[in-house]
């Protein structure tokens, strides 16, 4: 059985692409690597693999995947809009590692401790933020490497080290 806390998020899938059982699925291209051969995505709490048949780059940040077993757009349907995750293992053995990887961790900062659970990426400006969420209250911290004074990534902590009352604005 596959267990949540050994996989990290990757994207999600789009719609079908053409008849014959492709999809769009948008995320970290990557972050795949060359050792990644499926996907695994929650289906009722329960974490369910897909096999890529095939893998091709549409565009920087999408990918065309042909999942085994699955032949028509109809079956490949079920899929679009899940979310989709790749092993963690594959992702720490990687040299780079995508913004998205730390959607789900913690953020803490050196001198104000626990800020929050880092819920997605904004990068719809030249400054890409972190959007981090506590109590219902949301903070965007810059996703700059000098901010960021560790990684834990078996615990899922990002430890910033931010200017004074920049989570307090």
């Amino acid at each position: 059985m596959l267990k949540k806390e050994d996989f990290v998020y990757f994207g999600k899938f789009l719609k079908p692409h053409g008849t014959k059982g492709e999809i769009g699925l948008q995320g970290d291209t990557f972050a795949l690597g060359d050792g990644c051969d499926f996907v695994a995505c929650d289906i009722d709490g329960i974490l369910v693999p897909f096999f890529f048949e095939s893998v091709r780059p549409k565009n920087g940040d999408t990918l065309i995947a042909k999942m085994e077993r699955m032949e028509t757009a109809d079956e490949v349907r079920y899929l679009t809009n899940r979310d989709a995750f790749i092993p963690r293992k594959w992702v720490e053995e990687s040299d780079e590692v995508s913004l998205g990887y730390f959607i789900g961790f913690t953020a803490e900062d050196r001198s104000a401790g626990h800020i929050g659970e880092i819920v997605d990426i904004d990068d719809s400006t030249i400054n890409t933020l972190f959007v981090v969420e506590n109590n219902g209250e949301e903070f965007l911290i810059p996703a700059q490497e000098e901010l960021i004074a560790d990684i834990d990534h078996d615990r899922q902590t990002i430890v910033f080290d931010l200017p004074k009352g920049l989570v307090s604005l």
